[in-house]
């Protein structure tokens, strides 16, 4: 496909920094309460809550291995 450019890339976009597991969970939270309201019908709306949603979603595994030693 032409043009294509994943959502999240962590070789490119590279880890996501949270000041702690407290942080990236309450980060996680606010990000799926704003982004769980996008239109449907809203491309762009849909594109940007989708890589929002991923940065989170990157950012709490981040601070999960970070916190477990595996970083």
């Amino acid at each position: 496909m032409s043009g294509y450019s994943p959502l999240f890339d962590p070789e490119k976009d590279g880890p996501v920094y949270f000041r702690d597991l407290a942080h990236a969970r309450e980060r996680a939270r606010a990000a799926l309460a704003e982004k769980g309201r996008a239109n449907l019908h809203d491309r762009d709306e849909l594109i940007r809550a989708g890589y929002g949603l991923a940065y989170v979603l990157a950012g709490l595994l981040d601070a999960l291995d970070a916190e477990e030693g595996r970083s």
